[in-house]
């Protein structure tokens, strides 16, 4: 469930932008859920409003979502080759 957020600019601060946050962790988990899409609408609601006013969370937020785009372009999905997983299996059942 991604929508648009607030996209200052991460290098220019708005004058009444807070400069530090207090509650980075919580919005550094938010920021993930959004960006994974598995947020609530209260939460995403939530994080616009403290994006509107918190530049500490606007670069977090940017940073986050650069990482999730270039982990997801770098990452390559490869299927096991079939020995390989035969092996396993057989080495799990052994233990059974």
């Amino acid at each position: 469930m991604q929508t648009s957020l607030p996209s200052s600019s991460p290098a220019i601060p708005h004058p009444a932008m807070k400069e530090h946050c207090n509650h980075q962790a919580d919005c550094l988990k938010m920021i993930q859920l959004i960006l994974d899409g598995e947020a609530t609408e209260q939460q995403l609601a939530k994080l616009k409003i403290n994006l509107e006013s918190c530049q500490p969370c606007i670069r977090m937020y940017h940073l986050e979502k650069e990482v999730k785009e270039l982990l997801t372009k770098r990452m390559e999905k490869r299927c096991c080759p079939d020995e390989l997983v035969a092996t396993i299996k057989s080495r799990i059942l052994s233990f059974s």
